[in-house]
């Protein structure tokens, strides 16, 4: 596994493990290479509650609790069912801290407004608003993987240390 992520997820369990928060995740276009990360580290288990990968809709329906409207309307790789999915895994894990990611990884799946190497990140904080974020990134479907996962890591990180960022 890649050196700089290990050391970012790393980071990650132990300032939650400091600040004693809970983590779960909402994983689609990674296929739980977050989850696998972060299990990478030996005590993850005081820090991640549980990850769910709903890489089809009805997973993310049936799991997360994501509107079937949302899907309809915006589909999957989309700022509303991104935050769904992370607050749906916040709520329906019981934890302080929830992560979602939601893309295109490739070689296909991608429309006009959708290309290759979308992806929508949403993290949930109980009792603090949902942030998103946005990105497209550049490369193959591993290469989109691994810097969606990066980014992941690097959105909780803040959201667990700078807790009133929105």
């Amino acid at each position: 596994m890649d050196a700089a992520l290990l050391d970012r997820a790393r980071r990650l369990l132990e300032i939650c493990r400091r600040a004693g928060l809970r983590l779960a995740l909402a994983e689609s276009c990674t296929g739980g290479l977050v989850a696998a990360t972060l299990t990478e580290i030996p005590g993850a288990s005081d820090v991640l509650d549980r990850a769910w990968v709903t890489y089809a809709d009805r997973a993310k329906v049936e799991m997360l609790g994501v509107r079937e409207a949302s899907l309809a309307r915006w589909g999957a790789v989309s700022e509303v069912v991104a935050r769904e999915m992370a607050e749906g895994a916040l709520h329906r894990a019981g934890v302080d801290l929830a992560a979602a990611v939601t893309g295109i990884a490739g070689p296909g799946g991608a429309t006009p407004d959708k290309p290759v190497g979308l992806v929508h990140f949403a993290v949930a904080r109980r009792d603090r608003p949902t942030r998103h974020a946005r990105q497209v990134f550049a490369g193959d479907r591993h290469a989109v993987r691994l810097q969606a996962t990066a980014r992941v890591l690097a959105l909780l990180e803040e959201a667990a240390t700078r807790p009133t960022v929105v």
